[in-house]
């Protein structure tokens, strides 16, 4: 199972139609309102360890 970056959810990524690429890697959606909010603004829900850390 995969986890919706947005709302935390678990995800069957074999048999949901809610997902997108980013920087090459596939994030798995429990509905379209949370993959639509992710595009809009993926950075804000993933890397944010990074972007903390990296400063």
């Amino acid at each position: 199972m995969a986890i919706d970056p947005v709302c935390g959810m678990e995800v069957d990524e074999r048999t949901t139609k809610d997902k997108a690429t980013h920087q090459g890697t596939t994030y798995y959606f429990c509905n379209t309102d949370c993959k639509e909010e992710f595009q809009s603004s993926p950075e804000d829900y993933i890397g944010g360890e990074e972007r903390e850390t990296g400063t």
